[in-house]
């Protein structure tokens, strides 16, 4: 388990990049998917927090309804 924020944040980061890629579906495509979810996202906007790796949970669960994720399993994060 990591204990520093900074694992914390890239492990955030390369779990949802890995997920859109698994989905193949780009950041423009997500905001498009998170707009009818109810969230205003850009695509730069969407680049910007997995860069940084932080961002609120609702903006993962977001991410994970739009993009079809059945369930998250804390160990693949």
């Amino acid at each position: 388990m990591p204990t520093k924020a900074g694992n914390w944040e890239q492990r955030a980061r390369q779990f949802l990049k890995a997920e859109l890629k698994r989905a193949d579906v780009t950041y423009e495509e997500l905001a498009i998917r998170l707009k009818k979810l109810g969230l205003e996202e850009t695509e730069a906007s969407i680049a910007n927090k997995l860069v940084r790796g932080t961002f609120p949970a609702t903006f993962l669960l977001a991410v994970a309804t739009a993009i079809g994720l059945e369930g998250i399993k804390l160990e693949d994060i």
